[in-house]
């Protein structure tokens, strides 16, 4: 028997620390070649750690959300002399032999809400080399996929997982209660919590990772900026009704279009006119830069929390080429995927939460921007039109803006200039 001892690795880029944000095993637990082990993140990357042998893993160091230093130990891994030497060659050493090594791993970029160039980080983790779990070895699980097994009293050793990876998720778990394996279990959990129940849980939650970068970055952006917000409503029932039409004719070669790029369209040509908006203040310097250039970040929310991948140089795309764009960029976001220069550099900020949008809302302006605009739900409501009620398609617009350097009139009229666009939806085309 020997101990292989794992490090934090040096991810470069003169990073000394990293934050641990998962552990994938336990004391006790047996891993494989390529297995992961940790995840650890850093202000630019998120990176899983594998593990080089297979053995038991002996210890582990450090809790959830701790900063460790890069070269500080991180695991311990007993393994058999064979495998240890298949590993790596080690010095002789009389009894137990002990070898360290630094994993080689691939960072990739992690997506935090951005900050001028540098935006927030989103978890794109190198997945290491697909690998199936041994025959009885431990189900490999997220904490999270663990604890609601848990509660459903299923057992994951009965879980067949879909992934290459051997590690079971929330859709193995959905797949199994719904061929009804995983009923009796359901049924029992329930059975033991009655409808009136006294409920006495509670759960400690660690702010860690990417939910703990975003925090920081919402505090940064609430305690630097003085925010207000300006609610205009629009009637957008000529815009849908266009938007309808041109999926009719388009929607099969060009792809469908949804709202979200005849916003941009509106939101990129009232910035032309109000150019204030259209900018980022470095309030330390006490300089505004304003840009020519539309560079609009698209607020998408992610498994791994909220991000604002951008959509460069909107001022030159038209309506299917801004659709694909937003709708590639969302796809990569939530699969982990993004890049840092996808992640960085918005100048201006569109957040919507679709149909669950509300009728009105106060978004936090994505710092160091000095505005953002919050698109509502359309809701179908009765309007005075020509002296006649009539049944129309209504949306709220609700924006925040950076007071420091844009005024509140001057915030409204950009506003209604976005208004103007939507509501009159052939200006969008006019030069």
């Amino acid at each position: 028997m020997s101990i292989h001892v794992i490090k934090v690795p040096d991810i470069g880029e003169g990073i000394a620390e990293v934050e641990l944000v998962a552990w994938h095993v336990q004391p006790g637990d047996t891993v494989t070649e390529d297995q992961a082990l940790a995840d650890v993140m850093t202000d630019k990357a998120n990176v899983e750690i594998p593990s080089p042998v297979h053995g038991t893993v002996i210890s582990v160091g450090g809790e959830l959300g701790q900063l460790i230093s890069v070269g500080a130990e991180l695991i311990r891994i007993e393994v058999q002399d064979d495998d240890a030497a298949a590993a790596k060659p080690a010095s002789a050493q009389t009894g137990a032999s002990q070898k360290t090594e630094v994993p080689k791993v691939a960072p990739s970029v992690a997506a935090a809400p951005a900050t001028g160039g540098s935006q927030p980080a989103l978890r794109a983790a190198a997945k290491p080399a697909a690998t199936k779990a041994e025959p009885g070895a431990p189900a490999q699980a997220s904490p999270a996929v663990r604890r609601r097994a848990r509660e459903l009293g299923i057992d994951l050793q009965q879980v067949r997982p879909a992934a290459a990876d051997g590690r079971v998720t929330h859709q193995d778990l959905d797949a199994l209660i719904s061929s009804g394996s995983g009923a009796s279990g359901t049924r029992r959990r329930s059975a033991e919590v009655a409808a009136y129940a006294e409920r006495n849980e509670e759960e400690v939650i660690p702010v860690i990772g990417l939910r703990r970068k975003i925090a920081q970055k919402m505090q940064e952006s609430k305690r630097r900026i003085p925010h207000f917000t300006y609610v205009e409503e629009c009637d957008v029932t000529e815009i849908e009704a266009l938007r309808g039409e041109l999926n009719a004719q388009w929607a099969e070669q060009r792809g469908r279009l949804t709202l979200l790029p005849l916003l941009m369209r509106a939101v990129v040509l009232a910035a032309q006119r109000y150019p204030q908006v259209n900018a980022l203040f470095d309030d330390e310097a006490g300089k505004l830069t304003r840009y020519g250039a539309a560079h609009i970040g698209i607020a998408t929310q992610t498994d791994n929390g909220l991000v604002v991948p951008v959509v460069r140089h909107a001022e030159t795309r038209d309506l299917w080429s801004s659709a694909a764009e937003i709708a590639r960029l969302a796809q990569a976001a939530r699969n982990g995927h993004a890049t840092r220069e996808e992640l960085s550099g918005s100048t201006l900020t569109i957040t919507s939460l679709g149909a669950l949008g509300g009728i009105v809302s106060t978004p936090v302006i994505n710092h160091p921007e000095v505005a953002i605009v919050g698109v509502n739900r359309i809701v179908l409501r009765p309007v005075i039109l020509g002296g006649a009620v009539v049944a129309r398609k209504m949306m709220n617009l609700s924006s925040s803006f950076d007071h420091r350097v844009v005024d509140g009139a001057y915030a409204a009229e950009f506003i209604q200039a976005v208004r103007g666009y939507l509501e009159h939806p052939a200006t969008l085309f006019v030069e």
